[in-house]
């Protein structure tokens, strides 16, 4: 676990996190804790067959052979208890990416998708892009973490909507969606018609007392009427290689998206993504042990901190290295917040308007950093809270 309490220099590395903070913030003067990686090294195991394939020195035109498509397989089933088969598989660069893909494949212009809000920017992007109409149905926010309100789930649906965009693990609430949840939600789209589309980047990442379950796992029914895309780059910090897939029962689905990649010319990945997706997932599960329950700590370090010192509230999250933390008794609109926190706390967060109207008094934090560079950002929010108090 040492070896996650380095810090890492990583300005100057082309990093979006640490090399863009004047673009996004309008300063170099923060802490960034915002865009989804981490601040740790991958995997030995990974780097380790990095380096190895560079030995070789030729990158050419490269195949996704059956050693790779069995390393998702054999993952799926000891990660997740999910069986799946080799042909399910369609590969692509990014989770984005494939909802772009399956927005176009299933959906036609002016049709309507539904979406969980607060929810990832993306969502909204690869709708409205594609000149189709969202429908929201907004999450309700407990003490205890955000619930779906299935009477307006339903009702929704009723209004024409062609497929629905699950986020599970959820982010930004951090919630792993029960068995329970999952099977309401399938059950509802069935009877409606509506197509699942279940994008479960953050599946590797759940603390401990609860367990990620692919919507299409609930049964062969629910499954041949989901498309879920997935992805080791959040789990291994990977997101530079650009590797993802996406997993499809339904063989006239899958062909419907298959041919969508094909008039994309979307049809191959980069020898560095499959060759750091197939060592994370043959030899990662040790590496991944560790990151969630370091992640835990972080996750319990900074909710207590916050709540003690400061009258911020940290909602409880099950999964993800993303804090949603509320910060409606600042009293600040969405824009103000965002200024106080980097030019106050001088700390580079996501501000939670960007995921919907009802995160307008939210912040993200990332916390999948050093302790040290976690403690130093928490402290600035805490020092920037209470100066606040002194005015």
């Amino acid at each position: 676990m040492e070896k996650f309490n380095i810090v890492h220099r990583r300005k100057n590395t082309r990093s979006l996190k640490w090399d863009s903070l004047q673009a996004v913030f309008s300063t170099e003067d923060v802490l960034p804790m915002w865009v989804a990686d981490m601040d740790f090294k991958a995997p030995e195991a990974v780097n380790d067959a990095l380096l190895e394939r560079v030995k070789h020195g030729i990158y050419g035109y490269t195949v996704i052979d059956d050693p790779i498509k069995d390393s998702i397989v054999n993952w799926a089933s000891k990660r997740y208890n999910w069986d799946i088969a080799p042909e399910w598989l369609t590969f692509s660069s990014g989770v984005v990416t494939s909802l772009h893909a399956a927005v176009q494949a299933f959906t036609n212009r002016g049709d309507r998708i539904l979406i969980q809000t607060p929810v990832y920017p993306p969502f909204y992007q690869v709708i409205q892009r594609h000149n189709r109409k969202i429908v929201k149905n907004s999450l309700i926010q407990t003490d205890n973490g955000y619930r779906i309100n299935f009477n307006d789930f339903e009702q929704k649906l009723t209004t024409g909507v062609k497929a629905f965009i699950l986020c599970s693990p959820h982010n930004p609430g951090g919630r792993v969606w029960t068995r329970n949840e999952l099977e309401e939600m399938a059950r509802l789209c069935m009877k409606h018609n509506v197509l699942i589309i279940s994008d479960e980047i953050h599946a590797d990442i759940v603390f401990p007392g609860h367990q990620h379950i692919p919507i299409a796992s609930l049964s062969q029914e629910v499954s041949h009427h989901t498309v879920t895309c997935m992805s080791p780059t959040k789990t291994f910090n990977l997101a530079g290689l650009q590797v993802s897939y996406v997993v499809t029962e339904n063989n006239s689905l899958r062909n419907h998206l298959n041919n969508q990649f094909q008039k994309q010319g979307d049809t191959m990945l980069n020898t560095m993504g499959i060759t750091a997706l197939e060592a994370a997932y043959n030899y990662g599960d040790k590496w991944v042990n560790n990151i969630v329950a370091l992640l835990h700590e972080h996750q319990q370090y900074v909710t207590k901190t916050l709540e003690k010192y400061t009258n911020l509230k940290v909602m409880p999250i099950e999964g993800t290295y993303l804090l949603w933390i509320d910060c409606s008794a600042l009293q600040m609109d969405h824009k103000d917040l965002e200024r106080f926190m980097i030019e106050q706390a001088k700390v580079g967060l996501n501000s939670g308007y960007s995921y919907g109207e009802e995160g307008k008094s939210f912040m993200r934090m990332n916390i999948a950093c050093p302790k040290a560079t976690l403690e130093e950002g928490v402290k600035r929010i805490v020092q920037a809270v209470k100066n606040l108090s002194r005015i």
